[in-house]
């Protein structure tokens, strides 16, 4: 199980370079967990494709109602308050920090590519090869 910030959601249905890597992450762990908060960064994010990098209003809903279809049964409430302690604890934004609480919350990993999320919080946050690297550790050493 993970919580996958919204990059990883980003990298999953827009094709990318780093798209095959997010792919090997998801074969590995298909558990994702997401705040709410999703939602609002990743129409951000299609709003952004479509003024930067041309991609039609089809396109961006298209991949809209698939993200939505994908995620929304995997949507977990997020404790504000503990988002909110955390976010002052850290020197980070409310947003990070609500994927961050989640993921404690669950007890899993949040996997991200934001260098400092993962400069903060290295005892829940891996970066997507990190994540890969210790799954295969894991399974050379007969863990899960």
């Amino acid at each position: 199980m993970i919580v996958a910030d919204t990059n990883l959601i980003a990298y999953l249905f827009i094709a990318g370079d780093k798209t095959e890597t997010v792919h090997q992450v998801y074969q590995q762990d298909k558990d994702w967990f997401v705040p709410p908060l999703w939602r609002h960064e990743f129409l951000n994010v299609l709003a952004k494709y479509i003024r930067y990098e041309g991609a039609s209003i089809t396109d961006a809903l298209s991949i809209w109602q698939s993200s939505v279809q994908f995620l929304s049964y995997r949507e977990r409430r997020v404790n504000l308050t503990d988002a909110l302690q955390l976010a002052a604890s850290l020197q980070m934004s409310t947003y990070d920090a609500q994927f961050l609480t989640l993921a404690q919350s669950l007890g899993c990993w949040l996997v991200t590519e934001d260098k400092q999320l993962l400069k903060k919080s290295p005892e829940y946050a891996q970066s997507m090869q990190q994540f890969l690297d210790s799954q295969q550790y894991n399974s050379a050493n007969g863990g899960s």
